[in-house]
């Protein structure tokens, strides 16, 4: 018998609150959570703007020794993990064997890497911390989730660009469903803005240089688009056999009942010509789901405001859902949360699982000058109450990575 996996715990960390409950209002109302870059002096970087995550302090989650050994990264994803474990309120320790963590990153410790960069130069080698390998890699939040909570299951984190966080829960939903796990801690992280990243990524011509108008830049299908916005923070899910969530009379968000991956095989950073990586991949999540096109009611995009991934996003919702598609209701809520990159899978499936919850679907801000290659509903500007019983996200990460999880309204 197929071991069915229910979502039953949600922590997150964003550019729009330190809570789920925040982050989720603050959505729902289609609040920006993009400024002028904080952390850094931006005043040389031709782009200024970024969606950093506000007032967040460590030490409200760790205690100071652990905060000082950990990478904000890694800090991101304990507060979000702890969150979704007393949300789910699973007590780890009776089965501590059979829980796993699966937490990703994009690219792990990059403040810790750009200050330790600095450092060997400033110090004597014999003087460099000893902590940077155990704070750089993108491992380590994974790791310290499980000796802080004493997950003694499967640990290991997923890298695959933006699509990280996505292949992290849909991977622990397959190890819950082989019956390698009765839970799994899963999910996404990712504290990338800095000076480094922030110069790269303009270097390549893919963030928007809205500096004037921050709140406006995240733009995703809107004709005007010029270019992502950096984010950070962390989705942290909890997934559980259903079964056992059952006997223990948990809460249950959403079952997850599709998860598929491809490759584009194409190129390192546009997508394949009309997404056919990502249309590949939800067919295979849709066949393995058992559902008939008619069957999907949201779709949590990736919409990262950029011109190819915008356009050939839809052109694959077009060609998996063809007469059908134009009845989806599709939102990107990267246009509030800017692209979390690593985290964004996380994050946006925990969006995803929250719409089935309380019927309500987040909109796609900024949205004011339709694009004809983007022809779709992308639920514009305002949230809309909807009875949603089946809802898809995508992740699509440089490289050529997508990954589809489809989640299904969870039966009382």
């Amino acid at each position: 018998m197929t071991r069915r996996v229910v979502m039953t715990g949600i922590g997150l960390v964003t550019p729009l609150g330190n809570d789920t409950a925040s982050t989720w209002s603050a959505l729902c109302a289609g609040q920006s959570g993009v400024g002028p870059v904080t952390r850094f002096d931006a005043s040389r970087h031709d782009v200024r703007i970024a969606a950093e995550v506000k007032d967040f302090d460590p030490l409200t989650v760790i205690d100071r020794k652990l905060a000082r050994r950990t990478d904000r990264f890694s800090q991101f994803a304990i507060a979000a993990a702890l969150e979704a474990l007393a949300d789910a309120k699973l007590d780890v320790a009776p089965i501590a064997d059979e829980v796993g963590v699966v937490i990703g990153s994009g690219s792990g410790g990059l403040w810790t890497l750009e200050e330790g960069f600095h450092q060997v130069f400033e110090r004597p080698p014999d003087r460099f911390s000893p902590f940077f390998i155990t704070m750089q890699p993108s491992d380590m939040a994974g790791a310290n989730i499980s000796m802080l909570v004493g997950a003694r299951g499967h640990n290991y984190a997923t890298v695959s660009a933006c699509a990280t966080g996505a292949h992290a829960i849909g991977e622990a939903a397959e190890i819950i469903r082989r019956g390698d796990a009765q839970a799994m801690i899963a999910g996404g992280t990712e504290a990338g803005i800095t000076p480094m990243t922030l110069a790269a990524f303009a270097s390549m011509h893919a963030l928007s240089t809205r500096n004037d108008d921050p709140e406006h830049a995240s733009r995703p299908f809107d004709a005007d688009r010029n270019g992502f916005v950096m984010g950070e923070g962390a989705g942290v899910v909890i997934l559980e056999e259903m079964e056992s969530a059952r006997a223990r009379g948990a809460q249950m968000y959403a079952e997850v009942i599709g998860y598929a991956a491809t490759a584009d095989a194409h190129h390192i950073t546009e997508p394949a010509p009309q997404g056919a990586g990502l249309a590949r991949a939800i067919r295979r999540a849709m066949a393995k789901a058992d559902l008939r096109l008619d069957a999907m009611d949201y779709v949590n995009a990736h919409g990262t405001s950029t011109k190819f991934n915008d356009r050939d996003e839809t052109a694959a919702l077009n060609s998996v859902f063809g007469e059908y598609a134009p009845r989806l209701a599709i939102s990107s809520t990267k246009s509030m949360t800017g692209h979390m990159m690593g985290a964004a899978g996380g994050v946006e499936i925990a969006f995803t699982a929250l719409a089935l919850r309380h019927g309500v679907i987040p909109p796609t801000i900024n949205y004011t000058t339709p694009d004809p290659e983007c022809n779709l509903d992308y639920v514009p500007n305002e949230a809309r109450e909807a009875r949603v019983q089946v809802a898809l996200s995508n992740s699509m990460g440089f490289g050529g990575h997508n990954a589809v999880v489809i989640l299904r309204r969870a039966e009382s």
